[in-house]
């Protein structure tokens, strides 16, 4: 049993900063990228992989205290977190799950490196690729319910994507690295949370990894792992310039720093949160996470959203939340024949 403030108060105060951990990334990402270069810059998949960097070091500290301060969160005392048992097979079982993670994040990088609010809307339409990666690779395809709110969140992307002429005419005027890279990390994302439920199956596996923190950070290690070879690859001629960078410059010094722990934070009181609460109540949490951070970085950012995106955003969000819950309801409104003997 937990010490501290009631479970309930301190499943609150989890929530409210697991957006404020996620408003701080998208702050500290982007300014992370603008030090070092921006969009164009060909650092980001540098800035990417040490922000995976930062989550490691967080994850060994983790692993060498013995000691998880995840609860402090909730005003509730700090838990104990044992290394994790895992033998050479159980990391090789987890590497599909770490290349995954590694892309997705990237991929997201990348995507809100180009355009932070219009990425936004992009990942917003995460199911549309989950159900086409689910129903390609995984051979489980969404119910006829949850395939007519995918038709609604795709036009709400869509939507956004266009801009009103001097003449009144629409057309399409979106940034497409955005576009580009929040598709390729909303189909990775869609792969890790696959592969993970796959992982999760195996004999054993779940006593020897020690519990959702350990999990997370070896997901996390992993991706570092992972993505540091591709890093050299596509820049690491340009590594010398960002070593240069991050001994001078400030911005990019606090941006990798809060960004990484940030990132870290958030997504294990995202973790935390999902599992306490029912499907419903995530849903509506993830949904008026979105709106939240997009509000927050048009402040942050000194960006406006147009007409169209913020149309197209409000379609877009509020069908991703029906998607998450349709399946329910409909059981519910039409419950299934009860079979005759």
């Amino acid at each position: 049993m937990s010490v501290g403030v009631p479970d309930s108060v301190a499943l609150l105060l989890f929530f409210v900063f697991w957006y404020v951990g996620n408003m701080y990334y998208n702050q500290y990402n982007t300014l992370a990228l603008g030090a070092a270069g921006g969009k164009y810059g060909g650092l980001t998949m540098t800035v990417s992989t040490m922000q995976l960097g930062v989550c490691t070091v967080y994850a060994l500290l983790l692993w060498i205290v013995r000691l998880n301060p995840i609860k402090l969160f909730g005003l509730q005392l700090p838990e104990k977190m044992a290394l994790p048992n895992v033998s050479r097979s159980d990391l090789a079982a987890m590497l599909p799950v770490g290349f995954c993670s590694a892309a997705a994040h990237s991929a997201g990088v990348f995507c809100l490196g180009a355009d932070p609010l219009f990425g936004q809307i992009v990942k917003a339409g995460e199911p549309v690729m989950s159900a086409i990666v689910n129903t390609v690779f995984y051979g489980k395809a969404p119910s006829k319910a949850k395939m007519f709110c995918l038709l609604f969140i795709v036009g709400g992307v869509m939507f956004a994507s266009l801009k009103k002429g001097a003449d009144g005419a629409y057309q399409l005027k979106f940034d497409e690295r955005a576009l580009l890279f929040g598709m390729i990390g909303n189909s990775f994302a869609a792969f890790k949370g696959s592969e993970n439920k796959k992982l999760m199956t195996k004999e054993g596996i779940k006593d020897r990894i020690g519990g959702v923190a350990n999990q997370f950070a070896l997901t996390e290690v992993l991706a570092f792992l992972i993505s540091l070879p591709v890093m050299y690859a596509v820049e690491g001629s340009k590594w010398s310039e960002f070593c240069s960078l991050v001994k001078t410059s400030r911005d990019l010094q606090i941006g990798l720093a809060v960004s990484g722990m940030s990132f870290y934070i958030y997504n294990e009181l995202a973790t935390m949160t999902i599992k306490a609460t029912g499907a419903v109540t995530s849903s509506v949490a993830n949904t008026a996470k979105r709106v939240i951070v997009m509000v927050y970085m048009a402040a942050v950012t000194g960006k406006v959203l147009t007409e169209e995106q913020k149309i197209g955003a409000a379609v877009a969000i509020s069908f991703v939340l029906v998607y998450s819950v349709i399946d329910d309801v409909v059981k519910k409104v039409f419950p299934p024949a009860k079979k005759k003997d």
